[in-house]
């Protein structure tokens, strides 16, 4: 018997996709762990920032509108 987790089924799969100028869409089976690896939130959709202004980390606050983040 291995101890290797099992792999995710395509129902607890997560996809992310990049938003224009924006942040990342994350929708499926979702948790977020801080960097203890204690749980932050378990949800089925979040945004998280990817332009480093946020001020409500890791998740999307708007602020890449204020700070003219363009993604590139």
């Amino acid at each position: 018997m291995s101890d290797a987790p099992a792999a995710n089924s395509p129902a607890d799969a997560a996809t992310i996709t990049v938003q224009q100028a924006g942040p990342l869409q994350v929708e499926g089976t979702i948790t977020i762990l801080d960097a203890d690896g204690a749980v932050i939130k378990e949800c089925s959709k979040a945004y998280l920032c990817r332009c480093g202004a946020s001020k409500n980390k890791p998740f999307c606050d708007g602020s890449h509108r204020t700070i003219g983040f363009t993604g590139e």
